[in-house]
């Protein structure tokens, strides 16, 4: 069972209003739900009053491997609800140009790029204790 964390819509027409709720993926987007743990008015004239959200329940369920939706993490992330961290997949490619292995790629960009300016250095000071060793040989 995939459990997702989705938007439900409520309200009427042209007045939306959604319940933030725990569903199966194969439920409707309206249909039933395993729990509702918030709700989100975006007519709402005050942006800190348009959402409340069990924080609690969240955790809960995204320990339990829950998935939000894309609006839904993107709300969370908003007013402050912890996400879990994603690793993406990164396809190396081989010389002949076909897909060899794929790596998980984690971390920030900028650690990323700081640990591969330490291996360059790293070469380059390599490079240079070799070049004196072999001209004296």
């Amino acid at each position: 069972m995939a459990v997702v964390i989705r938007l439900r819509r409520t309200g009427r027409t042209n007045l939306p209003c959604f319940r933030i709720t725990v569903t199966d993926s194969r439920f409707p987007r309206d249909g039933r739900s395993l729990e509702t743990i918030g709700l989100y008015d975006p007519l709402k004239k005050d942006r800190t009053q348009a959402v409340k959200v069990d924080a609690e329940r969240v955790a809960h369920w995204m320990q339990h491997g829950a998935k939000p939706s894309d609006i839904v993490a993107s709300i969370f992330r908003r007013h402050g609800i912890p996400m879990p961290s994603k690793a993406k997949v990164v396809r190396e490619r081989n010389r002949s140009g076909k897909t060899a292995t794929a790596k998980r790629r984690t971390g920030t960009k900028e650690a990323r790029l700081a640990a591969k300016a330490a291996r360059a250095s790293a070469r380059k000071a390599a490079k240079k204790a070799a070049a004196p060793a072999a001209e004296q040989a």
